[in-house]
């Protein structure tokens, strides 16, 4: 009965739609306070990020006094909210009604004092920056503001102590992709152009992205196959199979690109970080396959390939071959055409001998016979020169196709070498790109994670 007694004389001759002084000129004082329980989405292309806060309000309603002695001391009741008068406090970030659940009662003090608390689901715009996923660190505000009442009417202030709100993660719930670092509070006025200023408390929700899972997804496929695309420079400079071997690891990557292109968020300000890193790979995988097709084209024998230029065998087989500390080919080159020169004088010695009719296969034939040569049996100009000049046209005619093809041999061999050590610059170059891109990538992303 007394809880029915101090309802009736509490509502029975309220105005809820009076602000709740006995004097006009007393402002409204509203404390607030803000936990947050959970980070439901975070929309970077539409710029929206949806929490779930427990909020609460406080404030004196003049009206709503008694004396506990009367109602068998009760000091605390419950009333419908939508008996009193409640201060229009809204969320100027407000895009959207979340889903949050209806709490019809409020509690009042014996002294007036009266605590709204309920759930709410904030659906807010915030302006994110993505330039540093997955390692990015959002700020988004939250501006609480009476919609109607001027700063005389109604002031705002804290509940709590802001170094108590900062650091309350009692209620969060931190099983999500998003980590709550902090949340700052702070009050100012607001005023538009020459009108009455209204008061705003603001609360910066900081909240940080947890980078495991983009890590695994997304940062080592790409890391693996740039690996793959280094080890494939050890394949021969003259085999075919690296041509394939790359074109393979370019198609593998812009598979890669497609499945994961609806991971990477997406906004019309800006492009995130590694969105630019997977181009970059892409374009050292195109010129990587771009190297393979000169050096592959370099080295393929030919019939009609000219001698390698001087200038050519000084910068590269000679220079770059000390600067990229690689043995000299020059050398092995010298002592492969000199032993197919002394091939070439073995062949003409023997075409030689068996040639010369006049020739002997042991000197001491030629004494025993006594300096004399014995006259062959076509040794008459009519019958033999015909024959003979045949026979020589021949073997001379197979010596020069010889001698030819043993000179497209020696081109082809050094246009191997030229290659060889073109590769080997033009892999270190790559390999120190490749390098050098990674490490400027890995400390940025190790500074913003550990900022």
């Amino acid at each position: 009965p007394a809880l029915r007694q101090l309802s009736h004389y509490l509502l029975a001759h309220y105005q809820k739609g009076t602000r709740p002084v006995r004097d006009w000129r007393t402002t409204t004082n509203v404390a607030i306070d803000l936990m947050v329980y959970a980070i439901l989405s975070v929309d970077e292309k539409n710029q929206v990020l949806t929490t779930y806060i427990w909020y609460r309000q406080h404030w004196t309603d003049e009206f709503l006094q008694w004396d506990p002695a009367r109602f068998d001391n009760l000091t605390q009741i419950s009333l419908p909210a939508e008996s009193i008068w409640v201060p229009d406090i809204l969320i100027n970030e407000f895009v959207d009604v979340g889903k949050s659940p209806h709490v019809p009662y409020v509690y009042v003090g014996h002294h007036g004092e009266v605590q709204n608390l309920k759930p709410i689901q904030v659906m807010t715009a915030c302006s994110l920056d993505i330039y540093n996923f997955p390692f990015d660190v959002q700020n988004c505000s939250l501006t609480f503001t009476s919609w109607l009442h001027h700063i005389r009417d109604i002031n705002l202030s804290l509940w709590r102590q802001p170094e108590l709100i900062k650091f309350d993660r009692s209620v969060f719930m931190n099983q999500g992709e998003w980590e709550l670092l902090y949340v700052l509070s702070s009050f100012q006025e607001f005023s538009v152009k020459s009108s009455d200023s209204y008061a705003e408390m603001k609360f910066y929700v900081v909240i940080r992205r947890r980078p495991l899972f983009y890590t695994v997804s997304l940062l080592l496929p790409s890391i693996f196959l740039m690996v793959m695309d280094i080890v494939g420079f050890y394949l021969p400079p003259n085999s075919g199979e690296r041509v394939s071997f790359k074109i393979t690891l370019l198609l593998g990557y812009s598979v890669f690109l497609i499945i994961v292109s609806d991971t990477l968020p997406a906004t019309a300000v800006g492009t995130p970080l590694i969105g630019t890193y997977f181009v970059v790979c892409m374009a050292l995988l195109v010129i990587s396959l771009t190297e393979t097709i000169l050096i592959v084209r370099l080295v393929h024998k030919q019939d009609l390939q000219p001698h390698v230029p001087e200038w050519v065998k000084h910068l590269l087989l000679e220079r770059a071959a000390v600067l990229l500390c690689i043995r000299d080919r020059t050398k092995f080159s010298q002592s492969r055409t000199q032993s197919s020169d002394i091939c070439r004088q073995v062949e003409n010695n023997d075409s030689t001998a068996k040639l010369n009719p006049y020739s002997y296969e042991d000197p001491r034939e030629c004494e025993a016979s006594g300096g004399a040569r014995p006259a062959p049996a076509f040794a008459g100009p009519s019958e033999g020169s015909p024959l003979m000049l045949g026979v020589l046209r021949e073997v001379t005619a197979m010596r020069q196709l010889l001698e030819k093809r043993e000179e497209f041999r020696d081109v082809a061999r050094e246009w191997l070498q030229v290659g060889y050590v073109l590769d080997v610059l033009l892999f270190r170059a790559y390999l120190a790109a490749v390098l050098a891109y990674s490490i400027t990538l890995g400390t940025l992303w190790s500074v913003w994670r550990d900022a």
